[in-house]
């Protein structure tokens, strides 16, 4: 599966059912997590016109982005709960002695972004399981994007992707080769 997904951009004319959404979220939420946190969330969108919003408002004018929006029906936006990834609390820190509670990984809060990515992708993974293409948008506007979906306080945006049934099939593109990107130390 890995292999074999790519990133889609075209997709039908149609929503994809809520069933089949809700059963790529089923599998994507055993994504791994800091202390099994599941601090993600799947923030579904259909409407046409908050999806018309977000390509207006919410990728800085990047035209790529604003093209795919314009013309998809499914828009997942991943966001997660800040504070919890990458922390202990009191107890928990004292249980494994530590002598303050709060983030304890050298990457702080960044531990956060690295969980919501394990997501992102599950999600991405899961979809293309059922048959449904998807396609991470990296520029985004996330301030625009917490206001026009209304996120709750306490949340943040982590990705933007649009999904659907695919009407294209991309060619992979070149990979570098596995001695060039591995060291053994």
């Amino acid at each position: 599966m890995i292999k074999e997904r790519r990133s889609i951009r075209k997709y039908e004319d149609k929503v994809v059912e809520k069933e089949v959404v809700e059963k790529i979220i089923d599998e994507a939420r055993y994504a791994p997590s800091w202390g099994n946190t599941q601090i993600a969330r799947y923030n579904i969108i259909t409407d046409p016109n908050i999806i018309s919003e977000l390509a207006d408002k919410c990728v800085k004018g990047f035209i790529y982005n604003v093209k795919v929006l314009k013309n998809a029906k499914n828009v997942a936006v991943i966001s997660f709960v800040k504070g919890k990834s990458g922390a202990f609390d009191e107890e928990k820190a004292k249980a494994l002695g530590f002598e303050k509670s709060g983030y304890v990984t050298s990457k702080g809060s960044d531990w956060e972004v690295f969980d919501a990515g394990i997501a992102t992708q599950t999600f991405c993974l899961a979809a293309h399981k059922y048959g449904i293409g998807t396609c991470i948008m990296g520029v985004i506007d996330d301030e625009n994007i917490k206001k026009t979906i209304s996120l709750p306080e306490g949340e943040t945006v982590a990705a933007v992707v649009t999904f659907g049934y695919p009407t294209e099939a991309p060619k992979p593109t070149p990979r570098k080769e596995v001695s060039e990107i591995t060291r053994y130390i």
